[in-house]
């Protein structure tokens, strides 16, 4: 195994795979490399020497310029490297090929057919707050239904905190009712309740036509302040949805009825080397199978979003893509915010020194597939294939997102690791070995083995077959520990 890793013929850095020792040689092309400092797992050492204002390229691409000097052989990071970003960019369509590996092989899991032809992959009862101010009502409903029928018939009773509902004007208070609804009509869920007060902004009555069609034996609504004592009607009509839920059984379901969000956080050197190719890989096959993909984190495609604006599959996605992009930089502009801010602490001690570098990688988790559709925060899956949705970097706020545009799962990639958990099952894979060992009860699946004995293809059969095996019911370590939130959001004023 090399420990060190020249990711494209044009780079003018390689990747340390393994911790490097200043003074140790390194033969890149035939040429020896003399490190002059050591070198972090994760991090990236200067093949060339390189002069101020000379490019550093990685993965093919610029991800910044050198701000002095950098020797031959020297630890590149974010002290001696800086983006080359700025400002709001015009965009040409420039379509390429599209092109993936893989062909349809008829794959099914067990899921849940629900009513509206809709497949989950969990069977839970859920209590949704129209509001804040019911969250203690709502928790209180979910143990006590949880105390009296025990565990066994459903996958998880739970309750669904936030902070919002009341209180909130113009887009917020949309994103709030969307973002609600659509988790109430995701079809992990076999049963829901929704509970309201009676005062807020979200009201129940125009909720509850918000919704459009749904199931009304599965789906029902309680007013707190419309009844003496809304915890023993609530757990009547708990008990109802309980009874039908609880009848629900998996049937084989073809995998083109899966949808896949993709999602990275805490990224290390080697995110863009095992994990989020793999993720690609995935994605790519399960378009293949007639499933849809979701990747969203439009900060974290800054520097990157020619790459997926090229493979749009026509010129009206392409628009799309290019608002989706500006939009969110305007976001940043009108609250007075760098709109290419470096990346967090934890991304530069793993590794990444520039947004362009974080967003070159993050991309790899879209695969090699068209661009089929651009959805705006709080809107649904409309097209199989690959999507790009509209939501912020922030981990549970984007996971929540992709949970409520109708994804069954959420992937999420991580070099550093985390323990949260959204509303649908939540897969960490871990880019380096060391974290898998080290939080097993955080991380589910393993991809730094690619960078130790495993070729990338044989990755992804597994994360194929383990994948497969979620859908049909196997719990991830989020599930296993109960870690289940959610988060919307919020860009304006709150009242």
């Amino acid at each position: 195994m090399n420990n060190f890793l020249q990711i494209h013929p044009a780079d003018n850095v390689a990747v340390a795979l393994a911790a490097l020792r200043a003074g140790s040689q390194i033969t890149v092309n035939g040429a020896d490399v003399t490190l002059k400092s050591d070198i972090p797992q994760g991090h990236k050492l200067a093949l060339v020497p390189l002069q101020a204002g000379d490019n550093v390229v990685k993965y093919g691409y610029a991800i910044g310029h050198a701000v002095a000097s950098i020797a031959q052989g020297e630890w590149v990071n974010e002290k001696n490297v800086k983006t080359n970003l700025e400002g709001l960019l015009s965009y040409t369509y420039s379509p390429v090929s599209a092109k993936t590996g893989y062909a349809n092989r008829s794959m099914t899991f067990k899921g849940y057919r629900r009513k509206n032809g809709e497949v989950g992959i969990r069977n839970e009862l859920w209590i949704i707050p129209t509001v804040g101010c019911v969250n203690d009502t709502a928790n209180q409903l979910a143990e006590m239904l949880k105390s009296e029928v025990g565990a066994g018939k459903l996958d998880v009773i739970a309750a669904y905190r936030h902070s919002y509902g009341c209180s909130q004007l113009g887009d917020d208070h949309e994103n709030t009712r969307k973002i609600l609804r659509n988790i109430v009509l995701h079809p992990n869920a076999g049963a829901v309740l929704v509970v309201g007060l009676g005062c807020e902004n979200n009201q129940l009555d125009a909720f509850r036509t918000f919704l459009g069609d749904y199931d009304r034996e599965r789906i029902c609504f309680l007013e707190a302040q419309k009844v003496e004592d809304e915890l023993e009607e609530g757990m009547k009509l708990l008990r109802e949805l309980y009874a039908k839920a609880a009848a629900d059984v998996r049937t084989d379901v073809p995998l083109s009825e899966l949808r896949v969000g993709l999602k990275c956080g805490g990224s290390d050197g080697l995110s863009g080397i095992t994990a989020n190719p793999l993720l690609g890989l995935f994605s790519d096959f399960l378009v293949a199978q007639g499933g849809a993909t979701v990747l969203t984190e439009v900060p974290e495609m800054f520097g990157a979003e020619t790459i997926l604006m090229n493979r749009c599959c026509n010129a009206e996605i392409f628009n799309k893509t290019v608002h989706l992009i500006n939009d969110f930089k305007d976001y940043f502009v009108r609250n007075d915010q760098p709109i290419y801010e470096n990346p967090s602490p934890g991304n530069k001690a793993g590794g990444i020194s520039t947004l362009e570098e974080k967003s070159l990688g993050c991309t790899q988790k879209s695969g090699s597939s068209e661009v089929k559709d651009v959805l705006m925060y709080g809107e649904r899956i409309r097209q199989k294939g690959l999507n790009l949705l509209s939501a912020p970097g922030n981990d549970l706020v984007a996971a929540t997102a992709l949970g409520a545009s109708g994804c069954q799962m959420v992937l999420f990639t991580t070099g550093r690791g985390t323990p949260f958990g959204s509303f649908v099952p939540t897969v960490k894979i871990a880019t380096n070995t060391p974290l898998f060992h080290r939080k097993p009860g955080w991380i589910d699946f393993n991809a730094g083995s690619i960078v130790e004995d495993e070729a990338m293809e044989d990755a992804a059969e597994r994360l194929i077959a383990y994948l497969t095996g979620v859908a049909s019911g196997e719990k991830v370590n989020t599930e296993k520990k109960n870690f289940r939130e959610i988060a919307i959001f919020k860009t304006g004023v709150t009242l």
